[in-house]
């Protein structure tokens, strides 16, 4: 008697638990826990498949590298007839030979994971050729393409999608699903903008219409500001001449965020430097006074204010006519980083809400027939014992519900599939007590002894079949990806369940009818 109340208190606990879990979803609100999410091709929404382009992270790296050589052999006085970035991941160096014991120290100290590919010394120039070994380059690619996912789902969480599954395809690909999302097109530019902020200084010196029909003279680049003219609704293009020489980078960010002006009313975007950052925000503010600084963003300049004076405290405002979207999803590009390197869309797909609720209504639809023609048919064959295995049968949809709303897990249309399937797999563990009741009774045994003998010599099959099924089904979620991992989460919850209510919840009917209300015989 002892162990039927340990075991039936133990059911009616796990019963309650599952309600808890199950009523937000079937009355939100009512409970303060999340309620069953539902996957892409159930409520809509956008499915993306991205491409790194790790080979720009190489570049940028070697174009890094060039730069602080660049400023070390001004430093130290050493003239240079040519230093570029060359090939991509090369960088060539040619300085005056008498100074080559100093630029070795340089490269010794500062660049030793440089790699000398080669070196000639002719009509007193010293010429070196020197790139990245093929093993950092093929680190900084992998961490460009893990740096890139964090970028992204750090975007993603700010932007405000409930549950998205973003994750790593293959060495530089990045699936990205976010269920009922309603602006694709936004989705997407925030997701795939790059967002290297930078602060260059104008050439004042030279004119940037002419510059783009002459040429653009040397150590400068032409960049463009585009905005839309409200009256005409046309997009206008105004050319700026920069400096190559990128004086700050957004790498100092501390934090972006959407402000007002006071005059118009309009947003803009406001940011902070960390200290190392507002020490050189001061000291450029302070050299350039009276001279126009470029803040640029992807190549593109976002405004070109001049500096009236030196501006400490380290912080600094982004203008351009933005909506306040616009303004909230810069903002949001900026606190979470920029990319490591450009993206790619390489696979698109969006599903429609109208067609996410076409999937539940069939799939319930499903669902229901197929658990319907399993009850009759217990019921039917198995009579009495058969009415209690669909009690059991219900109670154990009711329990993969509940696991979905408390771990979490997302149901997808192959989820459902899963479920009609544990419908089928949760009465087979009770056909194989009931026959083997059967057999018991066959040989003269009293209806409690053969119920005992029944679920004693079923048990061990039971748990063997279910087991076997549950390491498939937990290697199908392990490496499985999309689709094949939402049939394993329910096709794993159904297993639990069907075990718990075969070897629980239906042996305690019976002992509750045999043991508490003394029923002699029960029709099986």
């Amino acid at each position: 008697m002892n162990n039927f109340s340990l075991r039936l208190g133990i059911v009616t606990a796990v019963i309650i638990a599952a309600v808890i879990y199950i009523l937000p979803t079937l009355a939100p609100g009512m409970w303060p826990h999340k309620k069953i999410n539902l996957g892409l091709d159930l409520q809509g929404g956008m499915h993306l498949v991205l491409e790194v382009d790790a080979e720009k992270a190489v570049e940028s790296t070697t174009e890094r590298i060039s730069e602080e050589l660049r400023d070390l052999l001004r430093k130290d006085r050493i003239r240079y007839s040519e230093l570029e970035r060359k090939d991509g991941n090369r960088i060539s160096v040619k300085v005056p030979s008498e100074k080559a014991g100093d630029v070795d120290k340089i490269l010794d100290e500062e660049f030793q994971n440089l790699r000398i590919l080669s070196r000639t010394d002719s009509g007193g120039v010293l010429s070196l050729m020197a790139d990245l070994p093929e093993e950092e380059r093929e680190n900084i690619k992998k961490m460009a393409a893990a740096q890139a996912l964090e970028t992204i789902r750090n975007r993603i969480d700010q932007f405000g999608v409930s549950e998205p599954d973003i994750r790593t395809q293959g060495e530089n690909r990045i699936l990205i699903q976010l269920p009922g999302i309603k602006d694709t097109r936004r989705a997407k530019e925030l997701i795939g903008r790059t967002a290297l902020l930078e602060f260059k200084l104008l050439d004042e010196d030279a004119d940037p219409t002419r510059a783009a029909e002459k040429g653009v003279p040397p150590g400068d680049e032409l960049l463009y500001q585009v905005r839309t003219d409200p009256d005409t609704n046309r997009e206008v293009r105004i050319p700026f001449l920069v400096k190559k020489r990128t004086v700050l980078t957004g790498a100092y960010l501390t934090e972006a965020r959407v402000a007002f002006d006071n005059q118009y009313n309009e947003p803009y975007v406001s940011i902070r430097f960390n200290k190392k950052g507002a020490r050189l925000f001061e000291k450029i503010t302070e050299e350039n006074v009276k001279k126009r600084l470029a803040i640029v963003l992807d190549k593109k300049v976002y405004s070109a204010p001049v500096i009236q004076e030196k501006i400490g405290g380290g912080q600094a405002q982004i203008t351009g006519r933005f909506t306040a979207d616009e303004a909230k999803d810069l903002a949001i590009i900026l606190r979470a980083g920029a990319l490591p390197a450009p993206v790619t869309v390489l696979e698109e797909r969006t599903v429609g809400p109208s067609l996410g609720a076409d999937s539940i209504r069939k799939g319930i639809f499903s669902m229901l027939v197929g658990g319907v023609l399993v009850v009759i048919f217990m019921g039917i064959y198995y009579s009495t014992a058969g009415i209690i295995a669909d009690i059991a049968l219900i109670l154990n949809i009711l329990f993969i519900a509940a696991g979905l709303a408390a771990f979490q897990a997302t149901l997808t249309l192959p989820g459902i599939a899963g479920i009609i399937l544990t419908i089928g797999m949760a009465v087979d563990a009770n056909v194989l007590v009931f026959e083997r009741i059967r057999e018991e009774m066959g040989v003269g045994k009293s209806m409690y002894a053969a119920v005992k003998a029944g679920y004693d010599r079923a048990a061990l099959t039971i748990l063997d079949a279910n087991v076997t099924t549950l390491i498939a089904a937990l290697v199908l979620f392990q490496f499985g990806t999309g689709p094949v991992k939402g049939f394993a989460v329910t096709l794993s919850l159904g297993v639990i369940a069907s075990v718990f209510t075969a070897l629980f919840v239906s042996r305690i009917i019976f002992d509750h009818l045999l043991l508490n209300m003394r029923i002699k015989k029960l029709s099986i």
